[in-house]
């Protein structure tokens, strides 16, 4: 009998350990489920599902709150300079208080934690629907909500992040980040919707009063999940733990000592300063030189918000990214920003912006996963806490340093010097590090979800009074400059 057709128990054990898999610590290379790559994958699992739909429900109301939430300030101000004012002041907490939030997302209970954040998150959008219903909100009182918003949000967002990715195994992390996305790209366009029937209808008040109601839903459904059966349920952190390392300076000496998180985050706050800002820069080339009106760039951002759903659905299908993948595709659609700021004609921007947010927002799901999974289980939160104050500061800075720009080179100009100096920044850190294995891939091992101690744009500014609690996926490339929830990579 020819020896393929023994089974497995007849052959000596020395021809046993030889047909054995080469590495115990790459299950996920064996076996049909291993091999899958489909990008919606991680809704195979169950609680998976559940965090999904009660977090397209919170991200419709954070949006929906959040276009309420413009047309309030400016009632109550008539100042369009008082939203970035407010805006400031809920991002204030997260630049300031990153790290210590991160810390305290390391040392509690994940879901005791991110529950908690969620129904205070209620308390703070159903009083402010008080205040508006009884016509007793005051712009005094709009900025202390703010900043208690941000508070909440240095430990709600990290909370969230974390509890999302312990839902699936680790190789699903990618399918569950870029989910987030599509997810938040969908509640985008169902709130903003929305909120134009219901203000119309009922009021700023009835908005913040459904936001309300949805972050009940998410806190709601937080309780009943569980772990992926391969982790432990997450839980706090031994006192013995909590004296030795919880400190936010082990996650920002961690941070720093890891080059290719140092360099993620290079990457990261070279494109948000000089790209990605198209609301402005896009705007102003659609406008100006290329003649267009607001239905034309209407047009450009939609092609930018469908390439940026399409991205997040290829991304859903990448397995281990490395920070040397999330430089090359920050380069290519640094180099395609350049050239679109070179469109002699609307049709031929179109054709440039659908690849450039398509490869942008693959890059910008792989940074987060790198980002959420290269620290070890009981430092996660720490790590996405110093993320969070870095990424607010970019955030801030970024804008007025564009604006410079654009009023030294114009529109065109801002895009392309900032396109160029985006790629050939990351060209030229890729050619002097790369020796040391700073764009590498992670160790053979992989990285596990955050299931020890232990989720969708930013941490930049939070949509105001208001953050969906959603997998710290990265904000699609059309997003307002806030975070709903999702740390992301770029603000």
């Amino acid at each position: 009998m020819p020896s393929s057709s023994l089974p497995c128990s007849a052959l000596p054990a020395a021809a046993r350990r030889r047909t054995a898999p080469s590495s115990p610590h790459r299950p996920d290379r064996a076996g049909p489920e291993g091999g899958d790559r489909a990008p919606w994958r991680a809704l195979r699992h169950r609680g998976m599902r559940w965090w999904s739909a009660a977090n397209l429900v919170s991200n419709a109301g954070t949006w929906m709150q959040l276009t309420a939430q413009n047309l309030l300030v400016l009632h109550l101000t008539g100042s369009a300079a008082a939203t970035g004012l407010s805006l400031s002041a809920q991002a204030a907490p997260g630049l300031l208080l990153g790290l210590a939030g991160g810390a305290a997302v390391d040392a509690w209970p994940r879901r005791l934690t991110a529950t908690a954040g969620q129904a205070l998150l209620a308390l703070v959008a159903f009083t402010t629907a008080g205040l508006i219903a009884c016509d007793l909100l005051t712009v005094p009182m709009l900025l202390a909500l703010a900043v208690v918003t941000g508070l909440i949000a240095t430990v709600d967002a990290p909370a969230c992040a974390l509890l999302g990715n312990d839902l699936v195994p680790a190789r699903d992390v990618p399918s569950s980040i870029a989910l987030g996305s599509v997810v938040s790209g969908a509640g985008r366009v169902g709130g903003t919707a929305l909120a134009g029937v219901v203000v119309g209808l009922w009021g700023p008040a009835a908005a913040y009063a459904a936001n309300g109601l949805s972050f009940l839903a998410v806190a709601a459904v937080i309780p009943f999940l569980r772990p992926h059966p391969a982790h432990p349920e997450p839980s706090a952190a031994p006192a013995g733990r909590l004296r030795r390392g919880t400190g936010s300076r082990d996650g920002l000496a961690f941070f720093l000592r890891r080059p290719r998180l140092v360099a993620l985050a290079g990457i990261t706050a070279l494109s948000s300063v000089f790209g990605r800002n198209y609301g402005l820069t896009l705007a102003v080339l659609v406008a100006g030189p290329l003649g267009g009106g607001a239905g034309a760039f209407g047009t450009v951002s939609t092609v930018l918000a469908v390439g940026g759903l399409a991205g997040a659905v290829l991304a859903g299908r990448l397995r281990a990214p490395s920070v040397r993948l999330v430089g090359a595709l920050a380069a290519a659609g640094a180099l395609l920003q350049a050239a679109a700021g070179l469109s002699p004609r609307l049709w031929v921007l179109l054709l440039l912006v659908a690849p450039m947010a398509v490869v942008e927002s693959v890059s910008d799901t792989a940074g987060t996963t790198v980002l959420q999974t290269d620290p070890p289980p009981h430092l996660r939160g720490r790590v996405l806490g110093v993320w969070r104050s870095l990424s607010t500061g970019w955030s801030l800075v970024g804008p007025p340093l564009l604006g410079l720009l654009m009023e030294a080179a114009g529109a065109r100009g801002a895009l392309v010097l900032g396109g160029l100096l985006v790629a050939g920044a990351i060209g030229a850190g890729a050619a002097l590090r790369a020796r040391h294995g700073i764009f590498r891939p992670a160790p053979a091992t992989p990285a596990l979800p955050a299931a020890v101690g232990d989720r969708r744009t930013v941490p930049a500014a939070l949509p105001l009074l208001g953050t969906a609690c959603v997998p710290l996926a990265a904000a699609p490339v059309t997003a307002a400059p806030h975070d709903t929830g999702e740390i992301s990579l770029v603000a």
